[in-house]
């Protein structure tokens, strides 16, 4: 099975960070402190629904403080935001999570992400009994993770015999009147709320639902209004890693909330959500593995928040095979029914905008999706605006891969791609450079792309040498008196690369056989320059379409190499009827018919292809 490089990239970062012997296990509370510290998982959810994970992704370890900003939501949802004010703020306290940051004037909690506001924020979980607001407190969570999800009994129990501080700190928000009645129950089911096991996967994809407008990406089912997860994502930036936050928010840029357990979910909005476990933790509080990885992955991928866009163009334009849309190369009629019948193989991926991971990652699933249809990959960077250094390297990774799956792969259009190619100067050998540079154009990626799915199909080697008269396309079911009598009437010549053999405009009194080397059929498009449209080969004619009106050439053919080819006056097919060689003269109109019919088809399929 393809690997993606997404999924190479987390394994690298796995790899990375795996080793690592900073930070300590949370022992405050006692069950915490089983955790095995070697415990190491990452996963990374998109907002289509694409999950990526590596290590411990699915070890279950409880959600602790990741719980509040998803009751946050729960609160605003059922409460309205005027009611939730009133009971929490939303600025930052630069201080510890369980710090007693009230407001002097009102008790209020200074922002739901310390512990006395999410209590206060438990509080507003509906229901008409502990039960049932326990029930609704784990609908919640398992509506954010797409399947049903429970409580650590072992931990919430070890959270409410040894929570003294929070026992304190809901006192004192009952003695403020932001809590009503008995403070132990809200209390109680904010233990229970933090105690609710969950997967780094679950973390990953409960952040894209977060990423997504508060859809879950794998359920489609709408767990926040788009208003209230904003919000939430708003207090997530300013309070959610509490006194690292504004570092945090600075390096990494994303909204973010970490628990003590070693969970961390950080959000990139409208792109993807990360799940991260490891237990130990630094001195704030914060999994260390957790914060490397999110920085290596930020600064790699470019998920800043304030440097990415929200709004993501898709960067798939267009997916074509070879049997679709052909290079500019005419072929003959049984190369192009080799090539209606074996072109699908050949895969083109036209891609446009700008280019970041977001719009990327989706392309890399598809092409590594389809790879194995495929014997080569084009990926065409022209209508390209921009791209990242994380593209690129995605891209090349992307190449890595296929090739070694055995897939030849083209990138095109990327020769004013300044970044890409100052990536590969630093990263690729000179092996690899050429590889990228070579051919630069899509037409001759996708010619190169045919020539080697005709010789693999073809029973006759493609002509790459002398074509004889008997092999020439015009010339197909000649007798060889025939052959004899049209050869009376040719001329061979020869030419260097360079010369116009016809020009656009000129009298049309001649046609040309293609024996050898190879012809451009060329289109003014101003003044100065002209357009390539389409190559010829050996065995091929040209100048003949003036056969049957005789007006003035339309387009330059050019030899692209040195050329030797045979020439027909026109005055010398004319009259062959009077020699009694009007049978002649008839077949070498009805090959001209079925060429030029050949090629309408295949310029009728590009056009089709095109829509």
């Amino acid at each position: 099975m393809s690997t993606s490089p997404v999924q190479q990239y987390l394994q690298h970062l796995h790899d990375k960070y795996a080793r690592m012997e900073d930070g300590v296990v949370a022992t405050y509370i006692p069950e915490l402190g089983r955790a095995n510290p070697h415990q190491f998982g990452i996963a990374i959810a998109t907002v289509d629904g694409q999950v990526y994970e590596v290590g411990d992704s699915h070890a279950p370890f409880t959600i602790q403080s990741i719980s509040k900003p998803l009751v946050y939501g729960l609160a605003l949802e059922v409460a309205g935001l005027r009611q939730v004010l009133a009971r929490v703020g939303v600025e930052p306290s630069g201080e510890a999570f369980n710090s007693i940051s009230l407001d002097p004037r009102t008790g209020r909690p200074l922002n739901p992400m310390i512990n006395a506001g999410a209590i206060a924020t438990t509080s507003l979980v509906p229901g008409d009994s502990p039960l049932a607001r326990r029930q609704r407190l784990l609908q919640l969570f398992s509506e954010f993770a797409g399947h049903d999800l429970d409580l650590d009994e072992a931990v919430y129990l070890s959270e409410r015999e040894t929570g003294h501080r929070n026992r304190a700190i809901a006192h004192l928000l009952r003695n403020s009147s932001i809590l009503t009645g008995d403070p132990e129950e809200p209390l109680d089911l904010y233990f229970q709320q933090c105690s609710v096991a969950v997967s780094a996967r679950d973390l990953a994809v409960m952040a894209a639902t977060l990423a997504n407008g508060g859809v879950n990406p794998l359920t489609q089912r709408r767990v926040l209004q788009p208003h209230n997860t904003g919000r939430v994502l708003s207090v997530m930036t300013s309070c959610g890693m509490y006194d690292y936050a504004g570092e945090w928010i600075y390096n990494v840029g994303m909204p973010a909330k970490s628990g003590v357990a070693g969970g961390l979910l950080a959000v990139l909005p409208g792109q993807i959500g990360v799940g991260i476990f490891s237990p130990p933790l630094d001195p704030k509080g914060n999994s260390v593995r957790g914060i490397r990885v999110c920085t290596d992955l930020s600064h790699d991928f470019g998920l800043h928040l304030f440097n990415t866009p929200r709004v993501v163009t898709p960067a798939l334009k267009a997916v074509q095979t070879g049997a679709e849309v052909r290079s500019k190369r005419l072929r003959h009629r049984h190369e192009i029914d080799l090539l209606r019948r074996h072109g699908q193989t050949i895969r083109i991926y036209q891609l446009r905008g700008r280019l970041i991971f977001a719009s990327l990652e989706p392309v890399l699933r598809s092409v590594l999706q389809q790879s194995t249809q495929a014997t080569h990959v084009v990926l065409d960077l022209a209508r390209v605006a921009d791209l990242d250094r994380a593209s690129c390297r995605l891209l090349l990774d992307l190449i890595a891969q296929l090739g070694r799956q055995g897939i030849r792969t083209h990138l095109t259009g990327a020769g004013d791609k300044t970044t890409l190619h100052d990536y590969v100067a630093e990263r690729l050998d000179a092996e690899g450079w050429r590889r990228l540079s070579e051919p630069s154009e899509l037409t001759e990626a996708l010619e190169s792309c045919e020539n080697d799915v005709l010789k693999r199909h073809v029973s006759a080697p493609v002509h790459l040498g002398e074509v004889p008269l008997a092999e020439q396309e015009l010339c197909r079911g000649l007798t060889p008196g025939e052959l004899y009598d049209l050869g009376c009437r040719l001329t061979p010549v020869e030419l260097p690369a360079g010369i116009a053999v016809l020009s656009a405009g000129s009298p049309a009194d001649d046609m040309y056989f293609l024996t050898h080397g190879e012809v451009g059929i060329f289109l003014q498009t101003n003044e100065s320059n002209e357009q390539l449209i389409s190559r010829l080969g050996p065995g091929m004619g040209f100048g003949e379409v003036a056969l049957v009106d005789r007006e003035p050439r339309s387009a330059t053919v050019r030899s692209l190499v040195p050329i030797r080819a045979l020439r027909l006056a026109f005055s010398d097919f004319d009259q062959l009827a009077d020699a009694g060689l009007g049978h002649l003269q008839a077949k070498l109109f009805a090959n001209l018919a079925s060429v030029l019919a050949g090629r309408l088809r295949s310029a009728n399929a590009e056009i089709r292809s095109l829509r």
